[in-house]
């Protein structure tokens, strides 16, 4: 296949006082948690909109499936936006992707910033509409996050250079090199989209995986459905992050391995999921991963000037 780099839409960098507005298209969230998230996003130089019906909340949803759709399209559609954050993960995303309007979202494009269940919206609007997306904190998650959390996010808001990841204590499970368009997220969450009009699917890409509060045996059987649904038989290379509470690594890593193409590098280590440092990671931009070396390096920037 042609492994050449896709035409990707580059969401424009945010300026000190642009309007970052705020989604909820996933689960209900803890109010006094969202507005310490949005302190330290107003802290960072950046406005914040709340839009009006955000905490509306149906058993353990952020609202009915229809009322997220539609706040979500309208933060798209509103030229004062430039960057749209999520208010939690959670659950819920999938259940509003048909409603999505994806038309509004190619036209008007905004950095779009998430993880955890948020991976399924930013798979969809990778795929569906060429979106450049961010693998980063949701607002709850900023009200406790460490300096490096929030620096990273600044700088992948911000910056028009490429970026670049050195983990001086990354683990090579698997050397050797890789190019690719980096893609992925939580692995539930990627898990769950199999067999939806919105399968993923990463063949010449580098995916990246985090995972928290999954014992081993369902690590080990969400990648065997990933497997056996053909979704990683074409990966160039695999990055992962943080497998939070999900049983002794060394067993996690035994099985990431038995799942993959032989000769497939991997490189663990990298501080980016629940539950600690969580690095923001563009996804949909070309990079290098060196196992060996210990790094992944983007080949251009993520967003335009």
């Amino acid at each position: 296949m042609d492994l050449a780099p896709m035409s990707k839409i580059k969401p424009r960098a945010l300026a000190f006082g642009d309007t970052i507005g705020i989604a909820a298209p996933a689960g209900a969230f803890d109010a006094d948690r969202l507005e310490k998230g949005l302190s330290v996003l107003q802290a960072m130089g950046f406005l914040v909109r709340l839009p009006d019906g955000t905490h509306a909340s149906q058993r353990y949803l952020a609202g009915t499936d229809e009322h997220r759709a539609a706040m979500f399209n309208n933060l798209f559609a509103d030229p004062e936006i430039k960057a749209v954050a999520c208010a939690r993960g959670g659950f819920g995303a999938l259940r509003m992707a048909p409603l999505l309007d994806m038309d509004a979202i190619t036209r008007h494009p905004k950095i779009f910033l998430g993880f955890s269940d948020i991976s399924v919206l930013l798979s969809i609007l990778g795929r569906k509409a060429g979106l450049i997306t961010f693998h980063g904190p949701v607002v709850t998650s900023l009200a406790d996050a460490d300096d490096a959390t929030i620096a990273s996010l600044a700088d992948a808001l911000t910056t028009t250079e490429p970026l670049r990841i050195d983990l001086a204590e990354g683990m090579s499970l698997v050397p050797g090199t890789a190019q690719g368009p980096v893609a992925g997220g939580n692995l539930a969450s990627l898990c769950q989209m199999i067999g939806t009009p919105w399968q993923p699917a990463f063949d010449g890409c580098i995916l990246f995986l985090e995972e928290t509060s999954e014992p081993a045996y369902r690590v080990d059987r969400m990648l065997t459905q990933m497997r056996l649904a053909g979704c990683l038989a074409g990966v160039a290379g695999v990055a992962l992050g943080r497998f939070d509470r999900c049983g002794h690594m060394d067993v996690i890593f035994e099985i990431v391995r038995e799942h993959l193409p032989e000769g497939v590098p991997v490189l663990a280590g990298f501080p980016v999921g629940h539950n600690g440092t969580n690095r923001t990671l563009p996804l949909g931009v070309w990079a290098s991963l060196d196992a060996e070396n210990r790094f992944l390096e983007y080949h251009e920037p993520a967003l335009a000037r």
